[in-house]
C-alpha cells in the first residue's frame, strides 16, 4: 500500500470520529467518510457532534429504494442528496466533512455542470418571470400539490407560490406582485404561518433526473436503442415522453444525463475514509445489483405476467462495478478503519484504540449487581485516564448519575461534548447513543449499552401538530354520507352557490331518500357530522322517523352515561392498600427498559402511583397502540404491588398474548426476589398444579396467565393487583368473573383499541384513562412503499427477509383473496414457507397457527386483517398489503404497526392493482400513509379515520348498534353532552342538543374559488372556520388566511364576520335573524329567551324600536350600506346576549 492508502488498525467504532477529526486538522482539506450502511453514518454523525462539534458536516444518503425498484426514492432522502450536490457543485475547500454510505457512493451522479447550471435565483424588489418559475419547478422534479407540506412540493395560487426547496427546514413562500417579487417569507408547514422573512431566494433541482427538453429527447432515444420501439403498454415511456414524472423513473438515470459523474468527483482533493468491512459490502451490494438485474431481465421474457411492463437499464449506466471503484479510489489519499489491531507491515498503521469492556455476563448473573460493578470498573480506570460514560437520552444520564451516586461515586461532572474533557481521573456523563465503549491511551468511553444491554432509542422529531392538516386531508368528499342533526343521513353532493336575498351564499348540497335535496349554508356546516359508513340508507327528508331515532337514542345514552357516573361513586366509597415504590431497587428496575421513556409513558406510570398511593381501588385504563409501551407501564406497576407483599395477576385473551408477557416479564424481573410464573393450556400439567398450588401459599408473586386464570381451583392468596390485557376479546361469563374479583383490589386495564379523543375527554372522570399516543422507537424505522403490486419486488422483499432471519406478513382485504395469493406465493417464490390465518377459524386452531408462528416455525404469515389486534413478534420485518387501497387509513397505520419492532429495519409494502386507477379517497389515504411519519400524527389518524371500528365497547355490547343508526361522530357528541351535564349535577331532560342560528342578511357568504381554487382545502377551512368561538382565534384565522391566500377578500371579511354574529346569536338563543335594509327580525330558540326580565329591558331601552309579533321581534332600523347591516346586527346579537348572561 503507498503513502497514499493507509490501513489504520485499533480504530473501534465512536474512536473513529476522532480519527477523522485528526486527518482534517492535518491536511485542512475535505473529508469523505463512507459507512457501510446508514445506521453507521449515522452513528458517525453523532460521533462527530461530541468529538468535533465545530467541523461542518454534510450528509450525503442513499437512495432508500432496492436496485431496479418501481417506486423512487423517498422526497425526503432525494432533497438530502439534492442540498448536499448543489453546495459542492460550485468547488468548495478547507477543513469539511461529508457523510455517505456505500451504497451511495457507488451510485453515479449528474455532473456538477448540470447542477451548478440548473439553479434559480430570485431577490426581493427585482423582476421575476413567473412563467419562467413555473416552468422551472416542473421541470426540476417539484411536485404540484394544493398545501405545501414536504420537500420538492409546489403550490400555485395567483399571486402566491409557495416551494419546499430541498435541504431547507421550511418552505418558502413568494408574493408576487405585477412581475416583481414584492415578499419572500419562511414558513412552518404545519400550520401554513409565517416565521421569517428573507432577502434573496436560491433554487437547486428537487430530483436528479431533470425533465427539459434536451433530456426528453436523450431518453427516448436511448431507451428505443436498448429495447427497440416502445409498445402502447410501457408506462415510463409514455410518461417521460408527455414530459410527466413517473415513479421510479430515477432508476434509468443514465438515459436521461449525457454524462455522469461520481461523488469523488465533486471533491477531486478530499481523503476518504472507509469503514471497517467495507469491501465485502460492496462486492454483495453489486452482486445484488447484477441479481435484481437478471431477475428483471427474466421477468421481462416471462409469459402470463400479472404487472405492467419493466425494462431494467444495465447495472453499469447508474453503478459502478469492482475496476471502476477501484480506478475511482486510485488518485485519492484513502484510510481503512478496522476496529482491532493489525500485523505491522507497509501502510497499516496502529491508532491504538481498543474495544471497551461488555458487562454482559454480570447482566446474566443473578447475584451481581451491576451497577456496583460499573463503578469498580470507572474507579479502576480512572487512575489511568479520563472516563465518560455516554447514555441514550438526558433521562437516562440523570438516572444513571443518581445510581452511581448511591454506590459511591459522586463526583461525576456533565459533559456536553469533548472540548470540556479533564485530564486522568476526571469522570463525565455526556449523552451520546453509542453502541459500544472503547479505549484509548487516555480516554475511556464505556456507552449505556455495554451495561445495560440493548438500548432503542428515538430521536425526537420535530413536533409537529398536523391537526389542521388532517382536518383538510380528512374533508368531506363527494358522494360521503353525512349526518344533520335535525334531517337524519344523507350523500353530501358538493358546493354549490345560491343566491339568497339577492347576494351568493355558498352552500353545501345534501341529497336524501326520494332525491329530496336540502341546501346547508357553509357557516353552519357544524350542524353536519360524517356517517362513517361508505353506505347506509338515505332518511327522508321532513319525516319523523329520523326524530324517533334520536329520541330513542338519547333515552339509552342517559342510561348510559348515569351507569358510567354510578360506577364512579361507589369506587370512591372503597379502601384499599397503600402502596409505594420500593427505593433504590426502584430506579435500578426502571434502568433496565431499553427505551428512553415517552412522555406519555412517563405520565402513565406517575398516574400508577399516584393511584396506589391514594388508598382507593385503581381502576385505571391505559390506552395507547400495540408497541407503545403499555407493557411497561404494567411491569411497573406489577413491580411496586409485589415488592409491597401483594400478588399480582396479569391475563391475556390468547395463549400468545400470555406466552409474550411471561417472556418478557421474566427478562425484567430477573434478578429480583419475585417470582414469576404462567398458566394457559401450553404450560405442563405438573408445571401448572405447582404454580396453582405456589399461588395460594403465596410463594408466587407475579402470574401470567389467560382465562384459565379465573377458574374457581385458583385461589390467591392475597391478590393486590390484576392487570387485563385487551378485556374486549374477553367473554360475557370471563367478564362478570372479573367483576367478583376486581371489587376492593387496584385494576390496570391495557388496550389497543384507540378511543375517540372527544370521548376520551369526557369519560375521564368517570374512569381514570392514561394515553399513550406517542410511539417509543422511531417509527421512521418503516419504509414505506406505495406502488402496484409488482412480482419481482415482493419475492425479493420476501426472499431478503428469510436470508436475513426474519419474519414477513402478507395481509389481504378479504378471506376469499387468501386462495389466489396462497397460489402466488406457492409458484413465485416456493423458497418460502406460508402458514395463512384468518379470523373465522376456531379460537383453538388460530391459537396454535399464531405460536407456531411466533416460534419460527414458518416464513410468512398470509392472512386478513387480524394481524392488526394485539400480535408483537419481534422477528417480523416485512409487511406486504395486498389492495393497501381496500383498508381504511387508521387499519393501515395499525397494520404497519405490527413489523419494526427491533433494531432491524423494516419494510412495508402497498400494493394496489396494476394498470387500475385508485379511488380519490384511497389515493390519498395512501399519500398520507406514505407520508406520516412527516406528519407524526398516528394517533390523531386513528380517531380521525376510526369512524366505526373504534368507537371502543367502554359500555356494552349494544352500543355498535346505536352507533350504526346515527353515525359515529354524532353518537360520540351526544354521549359526551350527557356525561358532561350529568357531571355538572344537571338533571334536567336533555333538550335541543345541537342547533345552529339561522342568519339572512343579505350579503354574499363565500371564500371565493378564484381565492382559494383547490375544493377540499376551501372544505376544510370552512369546517374549521365553524369550530372557532374567540375574538383572538378569529383574528389568527385570518392572519392565517392572509399569510397563506394574499390579502382578504371583501367576501371573505364578511364570512368572518356573520360566523362572529353567528356565535354571538347561539349566546343570545336567537334561531333566526334576518335583516335588511329597514332593521332586522328576531326569532328565539323554542321561542324561549332565558331573561325575560333582560328581555324586556331590551324592548324597552331608549332608541332600540322594537316590538313582538308572532312570536318574533321586529326592530326597526335605518341600514343604508352592507357594513352598517353587518355592524347593527352584532350589535343586536351583543346585546341580547349579554342579558342572557346577566340573567
Amino acid at each position: 500500500m503507498t503513502e497514499q492508502h493507509l490501513r489504520l488498525g485499533g480504530a473501534p467504532e465512536g474512536f473513529d470520529a476522532e480519527l477523522l477529526k485528526r486527518e482534517l486538522e492535518r491536511r485542512r482539506a475535505p473529508v469523505i467518510h463512507i459507512a457501510r450502511d446508514d445506521k453507521r453514518l449515522e452513528a458517525m454523525r453523532q460521533a462527530l457532534a461530541f468529538f468535533a462539534p465545530a467541523v461542518p458536516v454534510l450528509t450525503f444518503p442513499a437512495w432508500d429504494c432496492l436496485p431496479y425498484d418501481r417506486v423512487s426514492p423517498n422526497p425526503d432522502v432525494t432533497a438530502r442528496r439534492m442540498a448536499t450536490l448543489a453546495t459542492l457543485a460550485p468547488g468548495v475547500d478547507g477543513p469539511l466533512v461529508v457523510l455517505t454510505t456505500l451504497n451511495a457512493a457507488m451510485q453515479r451522479l449528474p455532473s456538477r455542470q448540470t447542477i451548478g447550471g440548473a439553479s434559480f435565483v430570485a431577490v426581493v424588489g427585482q423582476q421575476v418571470n413567473e412563467s419562467a418559475l413555473r416552468d422551472y419547478l416542473s421541470r426540476m422534479g417539484f411536485s404540484p400539490s394544493p398545501t405545501v407540506t414536504e420537500p420538492g412540493d409546489f403550490a400555485i395560487r395567483g399571486g402566491i407560490i409557495d416551494i419546499f426547496p430541498p435541504g431547507e427546514a421550511e418552505p418558502v413562500r413568494l408574493d408576487f406582485f405585477g412581475d416583481v417579487l414584492d415578499g419572500l417569507r419562511r414558513f412552518d408547514p404545519a400550520t401554513q404561518r409565517t416565521t421569517g422573512t428573507l432577502k434573496r431566494l436560491e433554487l437547486a433541482p428537487a430530483s436528479e433526473v431533470i425533465l427539459d427538453e434536451a433530456a426528453i429527447t436523450r431518453f427516448r432515444q436511448n431507451y428505443r436503442v436498448e429495447f427497440g420501439a416502445a409498445g402502447s403498454d410501457d408506462p415510463l415511456y409514455e410518461a417521460i415522453s408527455a414530459g410527466r414524472k413517473h415513479q421510479g423513473m430515477e432508476h434509468w438515470l443514465g438515459y436521461f444525463h449525457d454524462r455522469l459523474e461520481t461523488l469523488f468527483d465533486y471533491l477531486p482533493g478530499a481523503s476518504v475514509m472507509l469503514d471497517d468491512q467495507i469491501e465485502a459490502v460492496r462486492d454483495a451490494r453489486w452482486e445484488a445489483i447484477a441479481d435484481q438485474y437478471d431477475n428483471r431481465r427474466e421477468a421481462l421474457g416471462a409469459r402470463g405476467r400479472v404487472d405492467t411492463v419493466y425494462k431494467p437499464a444495465a447495472p453499469e449506466l447508474l453503478y459502478l462495478d469492482q475496476a471502476q471503484w477501484q480506478a475511482a479510489l486510485a488518485p485519492l489519499r484513502v484510510i481503512r478503519l478496522t476496529p482491532l489491531a493489525q500485523p505491522p507491515g507497509p501502510g497499516v498503521l496502529d491508532a491504538q484504540g481498543r474495544v471497551g469492556r461488555s458487562f454482559s455476563l454480570e447482566r446474566q448473573q443473578e447475584n451481581i449487581n451491576i451497577f456496583q460493578a460499573l463503578c469498580d470498573h470507572v474507579q479502576a480506570e480512572r487512575k489511568a485516564r479520563a472516563v465518560v460514560i455516554a447514555s441514550w437520552s438526558e433521562g437516562a444520564r440523570d438516572r444513571l448519575a443518581g445510581l452511581l451516586e448511591e454506590h459511591g461515586l459522586s463526583d461525576t461532572q456533565l459533559l456536553a461534548d469533548a472540548r470540556g474533557l479533564g485530564g486522568k481521573g476526571s469522570v463525565h456523563l455526556t449523552v451520546w447513543p453509542l453502541d459500544q465503549g472503547f479505549v484509548t491511551p487516555d480516554l475511556a468511553v464505556i456507552s449505556e449499552q455495554d451495561v445495560l444491554g440493548d438500548r432503542l432509542v428515538r430521536t425526537p422529531a420535530r413536533k409537529r401538530k398536523a391537526e389542521n392538516f388532517l382536518s383538510e386531508a380528512q374533508s368531506l368528499t363527494t358522494g360521503d354520507l353525512v349526518v344533520h342533526v335535525d334531517h337524519g343521513v344523507g350523500r353530501y353532493t358538493g358546493l354549490e352557490m345560491i343566491t339568497a336575498m339577492g347576494a351568493p351564499h355558498e352552500c353545501l348540497a345534501l341529497e336524501y331518500a326520494g332525491g329530496d335535496r336540502l341546501y346547508l349554508p357553509v357557516e353552519n356546516i357544524e350542524l353536519l357530522s360524517r356517517f362513517g359508513h361508505e353506505e347506509g340508507l338515505l332518511d327522508k327528508l321532513g319525516g319523523g322517523a329520523w326524530q324517533a331515532k334520536k329520541a330513542k337514542l338519547k333515552q339509552r345514552i342517559r342510561e348510559i352515561a348515569d351507569k358510567l357516573i354510578r360506577i364512579a361513586a361507589e369506587r370512591e366509597l372503597r379502601t384499599a392498600p397503600v402502596l409505594n415504590p420500593p427505593e433504590g431497587m426502584w430506579e435500578a428496575f426502571a434502568a433496565r427498559f431499553p427505551y428512553a421513556e415517552t412522555d406519555d409513558q412517563l405520565k402513565a406510570i406517575e398516574d400508577v402511583i399516584s393511584d396506589f398511593d391514594r388508598g382507593r381501588p385503581m381502576d385505571r385504563l391505559v390506552v395507547g397502540d400495540v408497541g407503545f409501551g403499555k407493557t411497561e407501564v404494567a411491569m411497573r406497576a406489577a413491580f411496586i404491588a409485589a415488592m409491597s407483599g401483594l400478588q399480582v395477576a396479569i391475563i391475556a385473551p390468547t395463549t400468545l398474548l400470555a406466552r409474550q408477557h411471561y417472556h418478557s416479564f421474566n427478562n425484567r424481573f430477573r434478578g429480583f426476589p419475585l417470582v414469576v410464573r404462567q398458566l394457559s393450556r401450553f404450560v405442563p400439567a405438573k408445571e401448572a398444579s405447582t404454580t396453582r398450588a405456589g399461588i395460594s401459599d403465596g410463594t408466587v408473586d407475579i402470574v401470567i396467565g389467560t382465562h384459565a386464570l379465573l377458574a374457581k381451583s385458583v385461589k390467591f392468596r392475597n391478590l393486590g393487583l390484576l392487570v387485563i390485557d385487551e378485556e374486549q376479546h374477553f367473554g360475557v361469563q370471563h367478564k362478570e368473573r372479573l367483576k367478583e374479583m376486581r371489587t376492593d383490589i387496584h385494576v390496570l386495564t391495557l388496550t389497543a383499541t384507540p378511543i375517540p379523543r372527544t370521548l376520551q375527554l369526557s369519560l375521564t372522570g368517570v374512569r381514570d384513562l392514561s394515553l399513550i399516543s406517542t410511539p417509543p422507537v422511531d417509527r421512521l424505522a418503516i419504509r414505506t412503499y406505495v406502488s402496484e403490486f409488482d412480482t419481482v419486488t415482493l419475492r425479493e422483499a420476501l426472499l431478503r427477509e428469510r436470508f436475513r432471519g426474519g419474519q414477513s406478513f402478507f395481509v389481504v382485504p378479504r378471506i376469499k383473496d387468501l386462495p389466489e395469493i396462497e397460489d402466488f406465493l406457492r409458484e413465485q417464490v416456493p423458497e418460502v414457507s406460508v402458514l395463512v390465518a384468518h379470523g373465522q377459524m376456531a379460537a383453538g386452531e388460530l391459537d396454535e397457527r399464531m405460536n407456531a408462528f411466533y416460534d419460527g416455525k414458518h416464513d410468512v404469515l398470509l392472512t386478513t386483517s387480524i394481524v392488526e389486534s394485539g400480535l408483537d413478534i419481534p422477528r417480523a420485518n416485512t409487511m406486504i398489503v395486498h389492495r393497501a387501497d381496500m383498508f381504511g387509513l387508521a387499519q393501515l397505520y395499525q397494520i404497519r404497526g405490527r413489523v419494526g419492532r427491533s433494531k432491524t429495519r423494516a419494510y412495508c409494502y402497498l400494493t394496489t392493482r396494476p394498470r387500475k386507477p385508485l379511488t380519490p379517497q384511497a389515493l390519498r389515504r395512501l399519500k398520507l400513509l406514505g407520508n406520516i411519519d412527516s406528519l407524526g400524527a398516528g394517533f390523531t389518524i386513528a380517531s380521525q379515520d376510526m369512524d366505526l371500528r373504534g368507537a371502543g365497547n367502554i359500555l356494552g355490547e349494544e352500543q355498535s348498534g346505536h352507533i350504526r343508526e346515527v353515525g359515529y361522530e354524532l353518537y360520540q357528541q351526544m354521549l359526551e353532552e350527557t356525561i358532561a351535564r350529568l357531571r355538572a349535577g344537571d338533571l334536567t331532560e336533555l333538550d335541543g342538543g345541537q342547533w345552529a342560528p339561522q342568519i339572512n342578511l343579505g350579503v354574499p357568504v363565500l371564500i371565493p374559488e378564484t381565492y382559494v381554487t383547490d375544493l377540499d382545502v376551501r372544505l376544510g377551512l370552512y369546517r374549521r372556520l365553524a369550530t372557532l368561538e374567540k375574538k383572538v382565534e378569529f383574528e389568527g384565522y385570518a392572519a392565517e388566511l392572509i399569510d397563506r391566500f394574499g390579502p382578504l377578500p371583501r367576501e371573505v371579511n364578511t364570512l368572518l364576520l356573520v360566523v362572529r354574529i353567528k356565535a354571538m346569536c347561539k349566546r343570545a338563543h336567537i334561531a333566526r335573524l334576518d335583516a335588511g335594509p329597514m332593521g332586522a327580525t328576531i326569532q328565539f330558540h323554542q321561542d324561549k329567551f332565558p331573561n325575560p326580565k333582560g328581555l324586556v329591558e331590551f324592548l324597552h331601552a331608549p332608541g332600540n324600536l322594537a316590538k313582538i309579533r308572532d312570536n318574533k321581534i321586529i326592530i326597526r332600523r335605518d341600514w343604508a350600506s352592507e357594513k352598517d347591516k353587518l355592524r347593527g346586527a352584532f350589535a343586536i346579537a351583543r346585546d341580547l346576549a349579554e342579558k342572557v348572561t346577566t340573567a
